[in-house]
């Protein structure tokens, strides 16, 4: 399958589809107060790297997002489409997020991930992050997992 991944708005329709079900899917698994997504404003925001995939044909199958922190970038907004899954398209824009941390300069990526998201857990791990401690604003919750990942230097 051919995917392409490239910056876009999270306003879009596909994208705010894509985001929509991903904050329902988050609201069904965790509480409140344990839910970290950024809004769709926020995602379109000037410290926000968002990305689409999409197939041949076009149609939107996953997004994801880098947001540009001090020191560090974090991958925000991962999410793939159900019916895409198991077709390398998180991989995909994982690398793609990787890529723009490293065109930045900037030395790390850290995530946080729910703890109930073991193919979330798989990808992370497959592309070298490890679980840490908490970071920036983000309390230690059972609920949340932890990860970075350092960069090579450009």
């Amino acid at each position: 399958m051919a995917l392409q991944i490239t910056q876009s708005d999270p306003r879009d329709a596909d994208a705010r589809a894509l985001l929509a079900q991903s904050h329902a899917l988050m609201e069904a698994l965790y509480q409140p107060e344990e839910n970290h997504f950024l809004s769709v404003d926020a995602l379109a925001g000037p410290d926000v790297r968002f990305f689409t995939a999409r197939d041949e044909g076009g149609a939107a199958l996953g997004c994801g997002a880098l947001a540009l922190r001090d020191g560090y970038g974090e991958v925000k907004s991962m999410y793939v489409a159900e019916d895409a899954r198991g077709r390398g398209v998180a991989a995909a824009i994982l690398s793609r997020i990787e890529d723009e941390a490293s065109s930045l300069g900037l030395p790390l990526l850290r995530l946080e991930t729910g703890d109930l998201l073991d193919a979330a857990h798989r990808l992370y791990g497959r592309h070298g992050f490890e679980v840490r401690g908490p970071f920036a604003d983000y309390s230690d919750s059972p609920a949340s997992i932890f990860m970075e990942k350092a960069l090579p230097a450009r």
